[in-house]
């Protein structure tokens, strides 16, 4: 991929976005080998762009989001492939995963019935109020440690709390269809799966003791991405998933997941180009036509540290890589290692970089952003 980036970006100019779709291809294929049971909704927040969409829907994927946009934006694909009138179809292709949602979204997606996740009384009460015809899912708050990125801080309810709420939602008429909870992003203490599985299994087996049948359980995403050798392989936890679903739920129970990172982090890659060169301090500073406000924002918004690879080859040393805008904080990385000798004019090469970059991507200063070009679509 390195030297088809470099001829591509010649043609097309930098900063360059190359989507490999044989990639995503591959990270889907791996990720229902490992885990057969589990049908995989992609968490479109992750990467958006429409060819990710028709390339996982064309795999066999569902999709996870988490606004109205995005609801939209894969129910107006999918519906062209889909019978509209089918009962209940849109649960096997989309959950509305966010666990807050604005009463106008709730009132615009009413007329689908949706499946959605809820963690506290009162979005029930929008739920029943907005969108009655809603199959609910209740997120429970896990333990997260280890995680790139936690999520029990702001999502998820307390296990002790889960009785109250799920009657809540029966007493209001609504369809409690199943459980979910999310480890954080980027899970490498695998015990945590195992640990918020048992916490869902209690509930579950609660909540049947007392006459209500749970259908799905949502593993949510957390799906480790080999971003370098230190990260534990999935098929790893997959054997840990596996077994402990096998040993906790029926054969009855539709286990379901939201892998965004793990379908989409390792299928593209960016060039940048060298625009400015200056030494400050001691230290070599390479100014690129990218940044955090742009494919960079995973630094920022993912805690993320990308790599940076140079096209040639040279004496290297520690080097600090910056964005293109006038704001200081535009800092990508102070601890690059790379060459002493580069000029104005080379590129360098980012892999990994599918994932939470040209998603949160912004337009501060006026910059457009990364052109993007796509392979094996």
């Amino acid at each position: 991929m390195k030297e088809t980036s470099l001829k591509l970006a010649r043609e097309h100019g930098t900063p360059l976005f190359i989507i490999d779709h044989q990639r995503i291809r591959d990270n889907y294929r791996a990720f229902k080998k490992h885990l057969p049971r589990v049908q995989a909704y992609y968490a479109v927040k992750a990467n958006s762009h429409p060819e990710i969409i028709r390339t996982l829907f064309d795999e066999g994927a569902s999709f996870d989001v988490a606004s109205y946009n995005e609801f939209m934006q894969v129910y107006d694909y999918i519906s062209h492939f889909e019978e509209k009138d089918k009962e209940f179809y849109i649960w096997d292709k989309i959950i509305f995963s966010n666990t807050i949602k604005d009463t106008a979204t709730l009132s615009k997606i009413r007329r689908y019935k949706p499946l959605v996740t809820f963690d506290n009384a009162d979005e029930l009460k929008k739920i029943k109020a907005h969108c009655d015809t809603a199959g609910v899912v209740l997120r429970l708050r896990v333990p997260d440690v280890g995680s790139q990125v936690e999520m029990g801080s702001k999502f998820g309810a307390e296990p002790g709390d889960a009785r109250q709420l799920i009657d809540q939602a029966l007493d209001l008429g609504l369809v409690v269809e199943g459980l979910s909870f999310h480890v954080g992003s980027q899970c490498t203490t695998f015990d945590n799966y195992a640990v918020a599985l048992s916490i869902v299994h209690n509930v579950v087996c609660d909540t049947e003791k007392r006459g209500h049948k749970i259908n799905i359980v949502d593993i949510g995403g957390g799906f480790p991405v080999p971003y370098d050798s230190r990260v534990p392989q999935f098929a790893r936890l997959a054997a840990v998933i596996n077994a402990e679903c096998e040993r906790l739920f029926e054969d009855d129970v539709e286990i379901i997941a939201e892998p965004g990172r793990f379908m989409v982090a390792t299928a593209a890659v960016l060039v940048s180009e060298i625009i400015g060169k200056a030494r400050r301090d001691g230290k070599i500073f390479y100014h690129i036509n990218d940044g955090v406000y742009h494919t960079f924002s995973g630094v920022v918004f993912d805690h993320w540290v990308p790599e940076f690879e140079a096209y040639r080859t040279g004496a290297a040393e520690v080097c600090a890589v910056v964005g293109p805008t006038c704001d200081s904080f535009d800092k990508v990385t102070l601890s690059a290692q790379l060459p002493a000798d580069l000029e104005i004019g080379d590129c360098l090469y980012t892999e990994n970089i599918g994932a939470y970059s040209i998603a949160s991507s912004t337009r501060f200063n006026g910059f457009d952003g990364a052109r993007i070009v796509h392979l094996n679509n």
